[in-house]
């Protein structure tokens, strides 16, 4: 097995892994991978905004919001975290060109989604998450010192006892090489790809959780799953397009089959979702309508022009028609535990993004928290790896670290076959065993 040497390895490309990059001293080689284009990503695929502390009499609001949404199981000096460092992120994004909606008069424009109690969230068209990764992409790519390699798949990391020295990834060839690293940050991204019907990119797949639970790094609510409550019902193959929140935040209307209202639309995702399914139950139809006409034409085709066009490949014009609608996997708000620095159990092993858990989201995510707390722990996990250079650091050899490899490689070439799909059936097995020990608590607690 090749094996080469740098500074930092990044597994991912989205927003948080690239926020990172931005983050980190120009003099040290940071090499980022991706498993697919380094676009697929689903940083990419969020629609509804990115929230940001409206201004200093928002912050209570905010943070009850947030945990409101979290069923109050979020970490709350995460949250408060998150919010106090959301205006500079806001303002460093637009200092990358991000283009963010405003009003005639210049000002920054701001709308509302579910559980939000007033309008906080900055948004690009139906397309912020587009808007803002692009931009944080280019960025990157200007850097002399980051080198990003597609279609590269982490399939190990290199570990010394209770350090990471690294990683090991195959090439689209099938090659594998063996990354020797002073600090890794895992920001691959959530589960989707395990799931049927989900809005994410089927290959995300959770590898870095079940490599993580192979090396005895702790996870947390890892059966903290979120349902988006309206992907647009299509027979088509294929990832599920997603119908973003702020189309009822704006004041879109949910009916069931009689065309009557049945629900409040802006109720957070998981309750929203499970009185979608009960009318779904009651209509005996796998979909709801989302009633987007009263918004009016202007609306529709200027702040969601992309869901427009999207409606309108399976003959659906969302200013005439009513657009059947049904829940679908979205978005993981467990993962690999990591502490307020993005920090895991394992020393110089970072995770940010949907790939950790620092506690923010709770139970259930707040609708446009999830590009706000990437970039906000994407950036702290680069600024604590500069504080901590400054401290004496162990070296480790080439003979040592491939001395470290060889129990990885052992294991890669005995299961080369099977590993996508072990790896697939350990983080599903670990995810039920966490809802079975869950449903039992809550059935003492209820006694």
């Amino acid at each position: 097995m090749e094996t080469e040497k740098t500074d930092i390895v990044i597994a991912g490309t989205g927003a948080s892994g690239l926020f990172a990059a931005l983050h980190l001293p120009r003099d040290k080689r940071v090499l980022m991978i991706t498993k697919d284009e380094v676009e697929n990503s689903d940083s990419f695929l969020a629609q509804g905004g990115i929230c940001v502390l409206h201004d200093k009499d928002d912050y209570d609001s905010f943070m009850e919001d947030t945990l409101k949404a979290g069923h109050y199981e979020n970490r709350r000096e995460s949250v408060d975290i998150m919010i106090r460092s959301s205006r500079p992120v806001i303002n460093e994004l637009i200092g990358y060109g991000v283009d963010f909606a405003r009003k005639a008069d210049g000002s920054l424009d701001y709308t509302r989604e579910g559980c939000h109690s007033r309008a906080r969230i900055l948004f690009h068209e139906d397309i912020t998450g587009k808007e803002i990764t692009s931009h944080l992409l280019a960025a990157v790519r200007q850097l002399p010192n980051v080198t990003i390699r597609d279609f590269t798949t982490m399939v190990d990391i290199v570990t010394d006892g209770n350090r990471c020295l690294g990683i090991i990834a195959r090439d689209s060839q099938g090659r594998y090489r063996a990354i020797q690293a002073d600090e890794t940050i895992l920001a691959s991204g959530g589960v989707g790809g395990l799931y049927d019907h989900s809005t994410n990119f089927p290959h995300l797949t959770g590898d870095a959780l079940a490599i993580a639970m192979r090396h005895g790094v702790e996870l947390e609510h890892i059966d903290y799953v979120q349902i988006h409550p309206t992907s647009l019902y299509s027979k088509k193959p294929g990832r599920s397009f997603l119908i973003s929140e702020s189309v009822r935040g704006e004041g879109a209307k949910l009916r069931g089959k009689d065309g009557q209202r049945f629900a409040n639309e802006v109720l957070p995702r998981d309750l929203m979702t499970a009185e979608i399914r009960k009318q779904m139950k009651k209509d005996d139809r796998p979909f709801v309508w989302l009633d987007m006409t009263v918004l009016g034409e202007d609306v529709i085709k200027h702040h969601f022009p992309h869901i427009y066009e999207r409606c309108l490949e399976d003959g659906i014009d969302a200013t005439k028609d009513w657009v059947p609608v049904t829940p679908a996997q979205h978005y993981f708000m467990g993962g690999i535990h990591v502490d307020k620095y993005s920090q895991t159990t394992m020393d110089h092993l970072y995770a940010v993004g949907e790939t950790s858990c620092n506690g923010v989201h709770g139970r259930n995510r707040l609708a446009s928290n999830s590009l706000l707390e990437s970039l906000v722990f994407g950036k702290r996990a680069a600024q604590h790896i500069v504080e901590t250079e400054k401290q004496p650091q162990q070296v480790v050899s080439a003979a040592d670290f491939a001395k470290a490899c060889a129990p990885s490689e052992s294991f890669i070439c005995s299961h080369e076959d099977t590993l996508a799909e072990e790896y697939r059936c350990h983080v599903l097995g670990e995810m039920e065993r966490e809802r079975e020990c869950d449903e039992q608590r809550n059935h003492e607690i209820a006694g």
